[in-house]
């Protein structure tokens, strides 16, 4: 309603005029109608204020149609005195309601109601300081230059932003005016979801922002204190809950406040009886179930606009002919996962640019669950050394060196696979970098037939060895290395071989490895494997049992996930962030996966994701 200084007839702050065109509720109202409730006097205050400004400015007349029907239909409420008002409601609803009709408005309202509202304003103006406070509904009555006497340092009347603008329509100030700029410049740290949203999204794109800046409601009480809490706003507690996640450190106590908090906070919310089944309810059941590392991006934006569009079938068609035609579809032993391994890419590296990308990651993810099938369950030791053997050989390697038809089917679908991907990689980085893919294949396979080897003599590794060995087993490697070429960056030699890339791949497949770790205990052991949770429980002597182990583990996958996501957002380092996002996509891969169950090994596990992002069209509401 504050014209702009020299033009009476322009808004002085038209982006709060188009607030008001975009955010009109269904029912034609305005405001926090937390969980579908009921109207309530203060819904119909800020709706009729909405209506005011709308037609002050001349803009929006179906959205003031609208607004009019819905105070109409629910203005017994006004009448109502049984319901609990904000303060000044009588003086400052009846105030704009005259104000309303005098600029030609017309209410679905009986005009007899219309005057019992307006006789009890003339009976509620009666106090001066009390009417400065609630100057926004008196208009002409008030002598605004008396009102002024009561302008606070800070430019303000009671540091109330609608009180001032109200003084600012009858009489220009400069302090006010200045109030309400700075007002609207601070307005993302007065308002708990917001300042809880910033903090997230500025800290997880590499901006080095404080926990700190959330201290002012780390505790639940300064919750509970503030309008958000007075409101029972779930969707701020919501925004605070996601924000905790983003940890960069283990003495991050103020997010680890937030979090206890925010998070039981919820939990009874969705527990309660009152909670309705809505969107809300479901944001808040997804958020505590899938935590903030087990969530994938693709999923989240395709949950935002009720499911994404399944425009990769045509790519899912090429993977599965690239099956067919490298033969993988006849090894017996091998699980056929092509769509959990295009799950994985798809559902984080979707731009249509990074096709190759997509490409590489998931058709190695393939062809390494392929091998590690080979090397635990479908090969002999003779064909496992084979297969080492011709991947060492590489183009030296000859028809008659296959041991079977099975390492046959194994290596040329390598082969032929890391020769095409690395020939697609040079040419994008403008040097030869196949031989970087062969390597890291050839790691991978060493690592696996150490293990194989540990199985077959019985051999029981310390927990470092096994560690050591498995961050490599693991199967990552050929899968995220080759994919960082076809990002967009141009990668060097010295990136590759630079101690922040090891520490980025090792921090991440510690998660995996061990990740895996808990939720295959049981069936690896009755395999007759050990793992990690099996060896700390055996060389404890006896100490820990298999519930302590786990929590252990437990705990270095959270460390390790921490310092990965802090290593990914650190500054001025070696590895290009777009390169350091695919180690921390692969870490929330991982925690999706293996969240609750070994959802990779699962035939069902992931097929509600699978369908999320692959199969299921695009969804939108009419």
């Amino acid at each position: 309603m504050v014209p702009l200084p020299g033009s009476p007839g322009a808004p002085c702050f038209p982006q709060c005029v188009e607030w008001i065109l975009l955010n009109q509720q269904d029912d034609g109202s305005w405001g926090v109608n937390e969980f579908g409730s009921s109207a309530n006097k203060d819904i119909l205050s800020s709706t009729l204020a909405c209506v005011l400004a709308l037609k002050k400015w001349n803009v929006g007349h179906e959205h003031i149609r609208r607004g009019l029907h819905f105070i109409g239909r629910n203005f017994p409420i006004v009448m109502d005195e049984k319901i609990a008002a904000p303060i000044g409601f009588n003086v400052i609803f009846p105030g704009m309601l005259r104000q309303a009709i005098t600029m030609g408005l017309q209410f679905p309202v009986r005009q007899t109601d219309i005057d019992v509202i307006l006789h009890l304003w003339e009976m509620e103006v009666k106090r001066e300081a009390y009417m400065a406070y609630v100057a926004e509904g008196l208009g002409n009555l008030l002598d605004w230059n008396e009102v002024m006497k009561f302008q606070r340092k800070n430019g303000s009347l009671f540091n109330s932003p609608s009180t001032t603008a109200a003084a600012l329509i009858h009489n220009y100030d400069d302090k006010a005016l200045g109030y309400l700029n700075l007002l609207r410049d601070e307005e993302i740290m007065l308002d708990v979801a917001t300042c809880a949203m910033a903090f997230r999204l500025l800290r997880m794109n590499g901006y080095n922002v404080s926990s700190d800046e959330l201290s002012h409601i780390a505790e639940a009480s300064a919750f509970h204190d503030s309008l958000q809490g007075y409101l029972n706003d779930t969707k701020s507690i919501l925004e605070l809950y996601r924000a905790s996640k983003v940890t960069l450190s283990e003495d991050e106590l103020i997010l680890d406040n937030l979090g206890s908090w925010s998070g039981s906070l919820l939990t009874q919310k969705l527990f309660s009886d009152g909670f309705p089944r809505i969107s809300t309810y479901a944001e808040v059941e997804y958020a505590l179930n899938f935590p903030f590392s087990a969530t994938l991006e693709r999923l989240e934006h395709k949950r935002n606009i009720e499911h994404f569009n399944a425009r990769d079938s045509h790519m899912m068609n090429t993977e599965y002919f690239w099956v067919k035609e490298n033969k993988l579809d006849q090894l017996q032993f091998a699980r056929q996962k092509l769509t959990y391994c295009y799950l994985s890419a798809a559902a984080t590296i979707f731009p249509p640019e990074l096709s190759d990308a997509r490409m590489s990651w998931a058709k190695n993810a393939v062809l390494t669950t392929v091998v590690d099938d080979f090397f635990d369950i479908g090969g002999s030791k003779e064909e496992l050394e084979n297969l080492i053997a011709l991947v060492e050989k590489w183009d030296e390697h000859h028809k008659d060196d296959f041991f079977s038809e099975q390492v046959k089917i194994v290596f040329c679908a390598l082969y032929t696979t890391v020769n095409q991907l690395g020939s697609m990689a040079s040419a994008v980085q403008n040097r030869c970098v196949r031989n970087h893919l062969i390597e890291t294949w050839l790691q991978l396979l060493r690592s696996m037939m150490t293990e194989a080897e540990w199985q077959i003599s019985q051999y029981v590794p310390t927990v470092e060895e096994y560690m050591t060995n498995g961050v490599v087993s693991f199967a990552l490697g050929p899968i995220v290395l080759p994919a960082l070429y076809f990002v967009g960056e141009k990668i060097s030699e010295c990136v590759v071989k630079d101690q922040e890339h090891s520490e980025l791949f090792r921090l991440m497949s510690t998660c995996g490895r061990l990740l895996n770790d808990i939720q295959g205990f049981e069936r690896e052991g009755s395999e007759g494997k050990l793992n990690s949770v099996s060896l700390l429980v055996l060389h404890s002597g006896g100490s820990m049992s298999v519930e302590g182990a786990r929590k252990a583990i437990q705990k270095t996958i959270v460390a390790s996930r921490r310092d990965l996501l802090r290593l990914v957002l650190k500054e001025d380092v070696v590895v290009p962030r777009a390169c350091k996002d695919l180690f921390w996509k692969m870490c929330k891969i991982l925690h999706l996966f293996y969240f609750q169950t070994d959802g990779f090994s699962s035939p069902k596990e992931m097929a509600s994701a699978v369908d999320a992002v692959i199969n299921e069209p695009l969804k939108l509401s009419s």
